[in-house]
């Protein structure tokens, strides 16, 4: 079928036409419709045929007028993050949970705005309402203020307990319930503002990222062997990490009903009080508590004589201490490593109380030097500062009392620190794992130092600029979110084989635009086309495609 210009007296016609075969199989024609005189015909009168024959094959209105984008917005990335948000029962669980708010405001959609900003452009709450403008987000309110997201986090806190029981209700289904390795960790993030309020979190303290003094609140992070975040905590900037511990355990047990955690957790977490704390707590609710710690190093003197007498088989040896298992991993090329720096340094510093004495010397005798005039007492303070900054005061001991500048080496304390050298101390209370079995888990904590690198980089959890305690807790709760999302699809990820990091999926999937066109007074929304990198990454991630 097909159109045709006939022409007749004069004047030209549109006809539709069919051709056919006759009964002898000859091909002939015959009008079907005739459409009008041609000069008598416009757009206005073909378009709803024209629009009417392309529905019924499924393609777009035919028009002649001006297609104008009104918009380009990135869409891949969040409807992605949307898919797996509804995946794990994120928005129920947050539904629920801020649904009988005094505020009245759609928190859910806001708190999941908040989350998805940090995984893909993450700023500040006025920078993540600029972001909103460039992304599709799905599910979001008309018109969203700097206010809704202030109210949005003060929500979050109204109702934390609730929020907390929910998300942990979404989690479980993904717990082993026979056996969970339990990883715990503490870092610190950095906060800036100047004053105090009540209830302040913001304090001074050691800032792991900076190594010195910095305002800080301090974050603690549980998570699974399988990389998994459970749940996080949130304490003032000077905490001891000892006392977090066990309060954390607590709450793990009763949000999640496992019935055998081993806890596996840093030697700045490890004290004997902890030790006995841990061990009432297995007793306690018939469920097995056991843990993995490391030793710190400030209790290796207490092993001096035991490592001297272990024998070690294939790098590995178990003792008692404290009334349980001690288990020692040793690695002889760091131990190397480790040796031939502490004697490197130690000869830096004796060459440098050589030199002085000699400069001294020579002095005394009357002769003339370069530089400022030397003297035993400033020998004394250089020397004594350069080994405090070295951390070899054990070792190396500048004599206070004596008239001459001069020192002594400690060959047994050096004897005592190589005898550590290349050692990690474990101590457990699990009767069953192999002492390969505990080294190889606590290792795994380091999967959790990695979660922090991303909170601290691709989430950008620091530096924090709110001021109010239940604001710097919604902070840390939203960033805890938008790391649980993270992992999730790094296990995806990681499960199908797939090399792309979460950073790169998302960068990838961004390229997906929704366009907003319109056409006289019709408005059309269409997506860029799909590559097939971006397909494998929508299954990678067993989440569908946008359409």
């Amino acid at each position: 079928m097909y159109t045709k210009v006939t022409k007749s007296g004069g004047r030209q016609y549109l006809q539709l036409v069919e051709g056919y075969r006759n009964k002898e199989g000859k091909v002939r024609h015959r009008v079907v419709a005739n459409l009008g005189r041609l000069e008598d015909l416009n757009p206005a009168k073909l378009d709803p045929l024209i629009n009417g024959l392309n529905r019924a094959i499924g393609r777009s209105d035919n028009t002649a007028l001006p297609v104008e984008i009104e918009s380009s917005r990135a869409y891949g990335n969040v409807f992605a993050l949307h898919e797996l948000w509804k995946g794990l029962g994120f928005d129920r669980a947050l539904g629920r949970a801020m649904r009988s708010g005094r505020r009245k405001i759609e928190g859910e959609a806001l708190v999941r705005a908040m989350v998805f900003n940090r995984l893909c452009d993450p700023t500040s709450k006025l920078g993540c309402l600029r972001w909103l403008d460039t992304v599709a987000m799905p599910d979001m309110p008309a018109k969203v203020e700097h206010q809704h997201l202030l109210r949005a986090m003060d929500a979050l806190m109204d109702n934390v307990d609730r929020v907390e029981a929910e998300l942990a209700k979404q989690i479980r289904p993904l717990l082993d319930r026979d056996l969970t390795m339990v990883f715990y960790d503490l870092t610190t993030v950095r906060i800036h503002g100047e004053g105090k309020v009540e209830q302040d979190i913001r304090a001074f303290g050691m800032n792991k990222e900076t190594g010195g003094i910095a305002r800080q609140f301090v974050l603690g992070v549980v998570q699974t062997a399988e990389g998994l975040p459970l749940m996080h905590t949130v304490h003032p900037g000077n905490v001891a990490e000892t006392k977090t511990l066990q309060a954390m355990l607590s709450t793990v047990l009763e949000r999640f009903p496992i019935e055998r955690v081993i806890l596996v957790a840093d030697r700045g977490l490890l004290s004997l009080d902890n030790i006995d704390a841990l061990t009432r707590l297995a007793e306690q609710g018939g469920r097995t508590l056991e843990f993995i710690l490391a030793l710190p190093a400030r209790r290796y003197s207490d092993l001096v004589e035991t490592f001297k007498n272990m024998t070690f088989e294939d790098g590995l040896a178990e003792d008692r201490f404290a009334g349980h298992r001690l288990i020692v991993a040793h690695d002889p090329e760091r131990a190397v490593e480790q040796g031939d720096r502490r004697r490197a340094r130690i000869a830096e510093l004796e060459a440098m109380a050589e030199k002085m004495t000699e400069k001294i010397k020579v002095q005394d005798e009357g002769k003339v030097t370069r530089g400022r005039r030397a003297s035993d007492r400033g020998a004394y303070s250089r020397f004594t500062r350069a080994v405090a900054e070295a951390e070899m005061t054990r070792f190396l001991k500048a004599d206070l009392y004596a008239d001459d500048f001069s020192w002594s080496l400690d060959d047994d304390a050096i004897a005592d620190a190589e005898l550590f050298d290349g050692k990690l101390a474990l101590i457990t209370n699990a009767p069953d794992l192999s002492p390969a079995d505990a080294v190889a888990r606590y290792k795994g904590l380091a999967d959790i130092e990695r979660g922090f690198r991303v909170l601290k980089s691709d989430i950008e959890i620091a530096p924090v600029h709110h001021r109010l305690p239940d604001r710097i807790r919604a902070h840390a709760m939203i960033c805890f979110l938008a790391l649980v999302l993270y992992r999730v699809m790094r296990m995806r990820l990681k499960a199908k084989g797939h090399s792309a990091s979460p950073r790169t999926a998302l960068d990838l999937l961004e390229r997906i635009q929704q366009h907003v066109a319109r056409i006289g007074p019709a408005t059309k929304t269409t997506l860029t086309r799909q590559q097939p990198e971006q397909l494998d990454l929508f299954d990678a991630l067993n989440l569908k495609t946008p359409n």
